[in-house]
């Protein structure tokens, strides 16, 4: 191209570009570039004259080339595909009447801040340093799907709407990106997919707005991030998808505000997540799905917890803050899935952890109630007798209670009429204590219940005591045996 073919304003970002200086339309600070704004041909440059510079334009000895540009208007599609560019590009406060296609770029550094755009391809791209679209204005899909970047990602208060359909509105599936992805503020009316993508530092979604009802707001199955996924004071109109994922740091969800009734809010089934917080929420407004999940630390308060849980197989090592046995239940009583065996032996293992065996004994209570529920009726009925008597050996002090009542009931009514001897010239002495206790007793034998017959109602009540003593002392050498083996 040459410079006699070019515009005023074309021949300004020209003569600019070797020398690597920049060049700035605007009228103001605070101009918005947004459709509309009266930019006329004195601000008017063509894509294909950037591109010409990019690709064919001569270098100056001695000087660094650079785009440059602030406050254009840029017409035609930006077509940089596949192409090597070398010098660094920032097209800032601007406004693209097309999609600019990057798509299999290589390319040193991509600016486009606080700029309008009707989308933009970089699907498969390589960028050597960061690539910054902060503040800028999406009208359609931002793909960058493959993409390889070296530095970060910034999408600081980024905006991005897709009206033409379903389609994910940002697209990073399978992206490296080799240092963060900075998108706090970010505004989005569509989808975003991180399946498959890779992370080396953290992702930062703090104070996002990010909303695509009865769909996947986020899809991040299978991703990998070394360092923290932030999303405190987020809120979201459609579910997180994070199966398979991998976050070596913290997930923080505080002050988050997760919505999708009907369906699931957040489903991190199968993932491994260092961290998992939980906290200073309001409930979620649909289902949590931790099923085959592997968190070591998960700050879980009980007020964020949902009307629907899914927890089978939820692997985790310690569980804060610490609360009380009776708040956490609740939690556990919502799955989905009814009775989740898993689910209450890992809250009595964080019980454990920290010492607390009396909330741990209650965790178990709470399973054997819920168990007992799944049960046939005589299996039921068996349940209900144990845990009224002694609840199923984890209230031992009960049994004491229920032993000492029985056996001054015995000793009364034994004591008030002895029963017969058996063979008189044989029996010991008749003793109405020691022969009650032969009788609740199963195990140890003071002589007494061989050598005396009962009869009548006093036969009735023998039999009372022998099945009474059975059943507490079953339920008693269970808990001492629970007891043990924790020891």
């Amino acid at each position: 191209m040459e410079i006699n073919d070019l515009t005023p304003a074309e021949e300004r970002v020209w003569r600019a570009f070797p020398r690597g200086e920049a060049v700035d339309f605007r009228t103001g600070e605070d101009e918005d570039p947004a459709p509309g704004d009266g930019r006329g041909p004195e601000r008017t440059v063509r894509a294909g004259v950037l591109r010409a510079l990019l690709l064919t334009a001569p270098q100056e000895e001695g000087e660094v080339a650079a785009l440059k540009v602030a406050g254009a208007r840029i017409t035609g599609v930006l077509d940089l595909r596949y192409a090597t560019v070398d010098s660094v590009v920032r097209l800032s406060h601007c406004r693209f009447d097309d999609t600019p296609d990057l798509s299999g770029a290589h390319l040193s550094y991509l600016n486009l801040s606080d700029s309008v755009l009707p989308g933009l391809g970089l699907a498969r791209a390589r960028v050597d340093g960061s690539l910054r679209l902060t503040r800028c204005r999406f009208r359609g899909p931002l793909r960058l799907g493959g993409a390889q970047i070296a530095g970060s990602l910034f999408l600081e208060r980024a905006e991005l709407t897709e009206p033409d359909g379903p389609r994910p509105v940002l697209q990073l599936k399978h992206v490296t990106i080799e240092d963060e992805l900075c998108a706090p503020g970010l505004r989005t009316q569509g989808g975003i997919r991180l399946d498959g993508a890779t992370i080396a530092g953290s992702v930062d979604f703090d104070d996002a707005r990010l909303h695509h009802p009865g769909g996947a707001v986020i899809d991040a199955q299978t991703l990998v991030v070394e360092g923290n996924i932030l999303m405190r004071r987020v809120d979201l109109t459609g579910w997180i998808g994070l199966r398979g994922a991998r976050v070596a740091g913290r997930f923080d969800l505080s002050h988050a505000r997760l919505s999708n009734p009907g369906g699931p809010a957040l489903r991190a089934s199968g993932c491994a997540i260092g961290e998992l917080w939980l906290r200073r929420s309001p409930p979620m407004e649909g289902s949590l799905n931790l099923r085959r999940a592997q968190v070591d630390t998960l700050f879980l308060e009980p007020e964020a917890v949902p009307d629907e849980v899914l927890l089978d197989s939820l692997v985790y090592t310690t569980l804060i803050p610490h609360e009380p046995a009776e708040r956490r239940l609740p939690m556990l009583e919502r799955d989905r899935e009814g009775y989740v065996p898993h689910a209450y032996e890992q809250l009595t293992a964080a019980y454990r952890r920290i010492g607390d065996d009396h909330a741990a004994r209650l965790v178990q209570l709470a399973k054997q109630r819920r168990h007992r529920g799944t049960l046939p009726w005589y299996g039921r009925l068996w349940g209900h007798l144990q845990d009224a008597t002694v609840g199923y050996g984890f209230r031992p002090l009960r049994a004491c209670v229920w032993l000492l009542s029985l056996l001054a009931v015995g000793s009364v009514a034994y004591g008030l009429h002895h029963p017969p001897p058996l063979k008189p010239s044989e029996a010991p002495r008749f003793d109405p204590v020691f022969y009650t206790l032969d009788l609740l007793l199963p195990v140890i034998s003071f002589g007494q219940e061989n050598a005396f017959a009962p009869r009548g109602w006093y036969q009735t009540l023998s039999y009372v005591l022998i099945i009474t003593g059975w059943i507490l002392a079953t339920t008693v050498v269970a808990g001492v045996t629970r007891t043990v083996s924790r020891q």
